[in-house]
C-alpha cells in the first residue's frame, strides 16, 4: 500500500496535472495486480501462464499429434483435411475436456504429414461452420479456389538459429519501417528471401539499427496492409515459409540489426471462416457482445479484454513471437482504439479528464500493462512501442513506476503537423515558434520516437512529404542536369524536415521504406477499384540506383544523417535546447550535447555574418544540407570553423561541433 502511494506521489511530482486523478491511478495499479493474481492463481508466474500456444493448436510430441481448441458453444467438432478427404469422420471427432469448453483429439504420428492441409468443422446449437483453428501456426491460400486452410508445418529439418543471444538493445532506436511484400520493384508480392537478399543489405548500409516489419501476422486481405489479422499465430504465407522469415530475422541479427514487428491486438478481422468472429457460433466468444463488439470504422471485431480466455490468448501470442521467431519486440498497433470505447474517432483530447472518464476501457489498460510486464520479463532486451494519438499519460512509463510499461511512444502529432504546415501555409508564413513547440512538445518522463512520415502518409488518398512539395514536377524534372525551382525547393525542404525531426526527437526516429530517397508514388494495394493491379504496391529502388536521377542525392543525405546520429549519439541523454529563434528571418538554432543545429527556412534570404549567443568555444561545421552530394548548391565551405558568425544560405541547415 505504501509503495503504491509512493509511486503515485512520484508520478504527480513529475506531472502535477495528475493530482485530481490520484484515486484512478491507484485503482489502475490495483486492477493490474489483481488481474495478474486471478490469472496465475498466485501459484505460477505470468510467463508460465502465457504459454497457451504450447497447449492449444496442433503439436507433434513423442510420435503423436495432439490438437486442442477452445470453443465453449460447440456441441461437436471434427478435424478435417487432406488426411480425411475433407469429410467428417468419427475417428477425427474431437472430445470435450471437462466443462471449460476445451476440445481435444490425438492422432498417431503417421496420420498427419508435413504440409497437409486442415481446418475444423464446428457444430453448435442450430448450425455449423468450417473454421481455421485459432492457434494455427501456418495458413495458406489455394491459388485457384482462393480458399484458406491451415497447413501442418513440421519440416524434417527444423530451422537452426545461428544467432541465439539477444542483440544489444539500442538506447535510441533508428527504425526502418518496412513491408516485405512491397519491398521490390516488380509488380508482385515480394518474399522473405528477396527482402533478406535485396533490401536488408540496403538497411544495414544506411545505418538504421532496427527494422519494424509490417503485415507479419496472417491477414486474408492483402490490401489491409496487415492490420485485418485473422490468424494471430501464423506468419503470413504470402511472403514465404516460417523458416524463411526466421532466416531473415537471423540474418539481420548477424549484422546487429534488431527486428520488431507490428502486433495487432487492437481488433480482429470480421471474417468468420478465416477469423475468430462467430468461431463457435457465438459473436461474443472472443469479443464484446452487442454493438461494442464491432468497430464500425474498421469493419472488424473488438476483443473483450475483460475475459481471462482472451487475455490468455493475446499474452500467449506475445510470447509466441518472441520464442518462436526471436523478434526483438513489438509496435503495438491501434492503442488509442483499444484504450477508449469511442476508439478515438472524432475525439479531440484537450483535457486530462479525457484520460480518466467513463470512455476509458480499463480492461484494455490492464491487458496492455500485463503484456508489457510479460514481454520485459521474458526478454529484458525487448522493445515495445505504443501507437497512441491520445497522449494518455504513463503509457511509456515502466510498470514498476505505475505506468503501462511501453519503452517508447510515437510522437504522432509531428507528421500531422508537417502535413498541415506544407498544405495550408506558404513557406514565408511558417511560424518558427510553433514549429519548435510541435517538435519538442512531449512528456519529459516518457521516451518518444519521432518521424516526419510513416506508411500512413504514403497511402493512396494521402500524400508523402516529397509529393506535397513537388507534385507532378517530380515525374519530369528529377534528372541530375534538370534545373527546376520546384524540385530545388522540394529537395531542400525534404532534407531539412528530416534533419530537424530527427535531431529534436525524444529518444528515437522512424522512416518508412523508400521515403528516405523521396519515393514518388503512393501505396495502393490490388483491389477491385484499381483492377487488382500491383503497380503501386511496390517500391522503386531502381530510381535511387539510377545515377542520372536526383533520388540518389536524397538517399545519400539520409545515410549520412543517420551516420551523424550514430557517430555523435545525438539522441542519448540530451534534450534539445533552444538557442535562438527569429520569425522574420525564419531561423531556428538549438544545441544538443556538443552539437549546434542552425536552420534557415527562409525561401529566398541568405545571411552573411549571422550572429547569436552560444557557449564559448570554436565550432567546426561537420554537416550541412546544401552539399552537392545531397543535391544542394554547394554554397558552404566544408570543415570551416566558426566563433559563431555564420553564412546561412536560404533553405539550408548546418550542424556545428563545439571543439
Amino acid at each position: 500500500m505504501k509503495k503504491i502511494k509512493q509511486i503515485i506521489e512520484n508520478r504527480i511530482k513529475a506531472d502535477p496535472y495528475l493530482e485530481p486523478f490520484k484515486s484512478a491511478l491507484y485503482q489502475r495499479i490495483i486492477n493490474a495486480a489483481e488481474t495478474e493474481k486471478m490469472l496465475t492463481g498466485g501459484k505460477i508466474n505470468l510467463c508460465d501462464y502465457s504459454s497457451g500456444h504450447e497447449y492449444f493448436g496442433l503439436h507433434f510430441r513423442e510420435d503423436q499429434w495432439f490438437f486442442r481448441e477452445w470453443a465453449p458453444n460447440a456441441v461437436q467438432i471434427y478435424f478435417l483435411g487432406t488426411m480425411t478427404d475433407w469429410k467428417e469422420l468419427p475417428s477425427f471427432a474431437l472430445k470435450p475436456l471437462g466443462k471449460d469448453g476445451i476440445w481435444e483429439i490425438c492422432f498417431p504420428g503417421h496420420m498427419i504429414k508435413h504440409q497437409d492441409l486442415y481446418r475444423l468443422s464446428i457444430h453448435w446449437p442450430g448450425g455449423k461452420g468450417d473454421r481455421i483453428p485459432a492457434y494455427a501456426r501456418r495458413v495458406v491460400q489455394d491459388p485457384d479456389t482462393l480458399i484458406f486452410n491451415a497447413q501442418v508445418w513440421n519440416p524434417p529439418q527444423p530451422y537452426v538459429w545461428e544467432i541465439n543471444d539477444p542483440i544489444p538493445k539500442p538506447e535510441y532506436p533508428l527504425v526502418y519501417e518496412a513491408h516485405v511484400g512491397m519491398a521490390q520493384d516488380a509488380e508482385k508480392v515480394g518474399t522473405y528471401n528477396e527482402f533478406k537478399e535485396n533490401i536488408l543489405p540496403r538497411i544495414i548500409d544506411s545505418g538504421y539499427n532496427t527494422i519494424q516489419l509490417m503485415a507479419v501476422q496472417h491477414h486474408p486481405y492483402y490490401g489491409s496492409f496487415g492490420y485485418h489479422v485473422s490468424s494471430f499465430f501464423a506468419a503470413s504465407s504470402r511472403f514465404g515459409t516460417p523458416d524463411e522469415l526466421k532466416s531473415l530475422i537471423d540474418t539481420a541479427h548477424k549484422s546487429n540489426i534488431r527486428v520488431i514487428m507490428d502486433l495487432v491486438h487492437s481488433h480482429c478481422v470480421s471474417n468468420q471462416v478465416e477469423g475468430l468472429s462467430l468461431f463457435d457460433g457465438t459473436l461474443n466468444q472472443y469479443f464484446h457482445d452487442g454493438p461494442r463488439g464491432f468497430h464500425e470504422a474498421w469493419d472488424s471485431r473488438c476483443f473483450d479484454y475483460g475475459k481471462y480466455q482472451v487475455i490468455h490468448f493475446l499474452l500467449s501470442n506475445c510470447r509466441y513471437w518472441l520464442d518462436e521467431f526471436h523478434v526483438d519486440g513489438f509496435r503495438f498497433d491501434g492503442i488509442t482504439s483499444m484504450l477508449y470505447l469511442h476508439h478515438g474517432l472524432g475525439k479531440a483530447f484537450i483535457s486530462y479528464n479525457d484520460y480518466f472518464d467513463q470512455s476509458v476501457d480499463d480492461d484494455a489498460l490492464v491487458y496492455l500493462t500485463l503484456a508489457n510486464k510479460l514481454i520485459h520479463t521474458l526478454r529484458s532486451d525487448a522493445v515495445t512501442i505504443a501507437e497512441d494519438v491520445s497522449g494518455m499519460p504513463g503509457l511509456a512509463l515502466p510498470v514498476s513506476e505505475g505506468g503501462t510499461g511501453f519503452d517508447f511512444r510515437f510522437a504522432m502529432g509531428v507528421p500531422d503537423f508537417w502535413i498541415k504546415l506544407i498544405k495550408e501555409y506558404k513557406d514565408e508564413q511558417w511560424h518558427m515558434g510553433t514549429l519548435w513547440h510541435e517538435l519538442t512538445n512531449r512528456r519529459k518522463d516518457e521516451k518518444t520516437i519521432s518521424y516526419a512520415e510513416s506508411h500512413d502518409q504514403a497511402l493512396v488518398g494521402d500524400q508523402t512529404i516529397i509529393f506535397r512539395l513537388m507534385n507532378r514536377e517530380m515525374y519530369e524534372h528529377m534528372h541530375i542536369h534538370d534545373q527546376n525551382l520546384v524540385i530545388d525547393r522540394g529537395m531542400a525542404l525534404h532534407k531539412m524536415i528530416r534533419l530537424i525531426t530527427l535531431t529534436t526527437a525524444g529518444a528515437g526516429y522512424l522512416n518508412f521504406m523508400g521515403n528516405e530517397f523521396g519515393h514518388p508514388e503512393w501505396i495502393d494495394f490490388p483491389r477491385q477499384g484499381n483492377n487488382w493491379t500491383y503497380k503501386y504496391a511496390k517500391r522503386q529502388w531502381n530510381l535511387v540506383d539510377n545515377p542520372e536521377l536526383k533520388y540518389k542525392f536524397l538517399a545519400e543525405f539520409d545515410k549520412d544523417m543517420i551516420n551523424l546520429a550514430n557517430r555523435f549519439e545525438i539522441l542519448k541523454g540530451f534534450e534539445p535546447e533552444l538557442l535562438y529563434i527569429h520569425e522574420d528571418d525564419k531561423i531556428i538554432a538549438y544545441s544538443r550535447g556538443k552539437l549546434v543545429y542552425i536552420f534557415n527556412f527562409h525561401p529566398v534570404k541568405s545571411f552573411t555574418d549571422y550572429k547569436f549567443d552560444v557557449l564559448q568555444g570554436t565550432y567546426k561545421m561537420i554537416f550541412n544540407t546544401d552539399r552537392l552530394e545531397y543535391g544542394g548548391h554547394g554554397r558552404l565551405k566544408e570543415n570551416q570553423s566558426h566563433t559563431i558568425s555564420l553564412y546561412l544560405p536560404s533553405r539550408c541547415a548546418i550542424v556545428l561541433h563545439r571543439i
